[in-house]
Parts: C-alpha cells; structure tokens; sequence
C-alpha cells in the first residue's frame, strides 16, 4: 500500500501517525532515534496514545520519499511527520528532536 494511502487508512482507523524519514548515513537521524525517539518516555506516549509509527529509509534514494520530503520544503532527511487521528496535514516537527518537542506534540495529535 503506497505510503499515502497507509497513512490515510490509519487515521481513518482514528489513530495518530508519526512518520520518521531516515538514512543509514544521517547522523542526526542516527541521533534524533538514540536519544529520544527510542526512550521510554517517548515509546510509552506511541503505545498509550495508539499511535502507529512508520519508518521511510532513504538511504538509496527512493524517489516516493523524496517526493514526500520536497513536498514538505525539505531537500534531505530528518524529516519527522505527525498526522493527527482522524485526517489532516501533519506537523512537521523540526530537524533536531527532544523529548519534550515529540511529548508536546504528540499530545496535541489526539
């Protein structure tokens, strides 16, 4: 199913979607995952909000992804997405994470 459509059909199901765009070469991916989109805190808000998290590898150039990232004014990766439940534009979060900047947001995502 092409990544539009996925994200779609999980918002329709009424469930938030966090969309991590990623290459194995990007450091302040590498980063971003490590410290705080891999913590307990970050991890126990996905579950106990029922939010589905979707990864997009980037590292061969896959041209769906960066059709994705130029529509959202980005010409490389980190590119963080969250689709509010029930339908509409994401959020973009910005390039370097905190806990505090996922926490807050995906509060709002609901």
């Amino acid at each position: 199913m092409p990544q539009r459509q996925r994200v779609a059909a999980l918002q329709a199901e009424g469930r938030p979607v966090f969309v991590n765009l990623t290459a194995a070469w990007c450091i302040t991916c590498k980063v971003n995952e490590q410290l705080v989109i891999r913590t307990a805190p970050v991890q126990a808000a996905f579950a106990g909000r029922n939010i589905a998290y979707l990864k997009g590898d980037w590292t061969q150039g896959d041209a769906a992804i960066g059709s994705l990232l130029r529509a959202h004014g980005r010409e490389g990766v980190p590119l963080y997405l969250l689709y509010p439940a029930g339908g509409g534009a994401p959020l973009v979060l910005p390039q370097v994470l905190t806990e505090g900047i996922v926490l807050r947001a995906l509060d709002g995502a609901g």
